[in-house]
């Protein structure tokens, strides 16, 4: 029997490519997983790579943007194509499972600012996690994952 599919944020794997180079590795997660193949992702560390400067979703008005901590500059397009390519690339992938707060991978738990960086809500998604939900990916946060099984 082919096992279902589900990509999985990398730093939950154990892959040191969290913004500061060290990982969220989750054994109870892993473990939870052993039964699925299991495809990780990470678009920050492939599209800027690791360490880098941290990165915030910020609500303009007209749009949520990926904004850099360090630079200012908007980081969304990249993270976008990535996203994009990654579900073509794995069109069986039936779910989901992004790092908490994330502002790529977060489900329902990222943070979103305003352009003067005030907080306007804590239950938003990262850029990955809405390309997800797009392809009609069953899509959860590592936390809330947990807690279902």
């Amino acid at each position: 029997m082919k096992k279902q599919k589900v990509a999985l944020s990398s730093c939950l794997m154990g892959n040191a490519c969290r913004y500061d180079g060290d990982h969220n590795r989750n054994d109870a997660l892993l473990e939870k997983l052993k039964d699925y193949e299991v495809v990780t992702f990470c678009p920050e560390d492939y599209c800027f790579g690791t360490p880098r400067p941290t990165m915030d979703l910020v609500d303009d008005g007209a749009s949520i943007e990926a904004i850099s901590n360090g630079s200012g500059k908007i980081l969304s397009e990249p993270i976008l194509d990535y996203a994009k390519d990654f579900f073509r690339e794995h069109p069986d992938v039936k779910l989901f499972i992004g790092k908490d707060r994330s502002p790529s991978c977060a489900v329902c738990s990222g943070k979103v600012y305003d352009k003067e960086k005030n907080l306007l809500y804590t239950n938003g998604a990262g850029l990955m996690a809405r390309v997800a939900l797009n392809h009609g990916v069953e899509a959860f946060d590592s936390e809330v994952f947990l807690k279902l099984l």
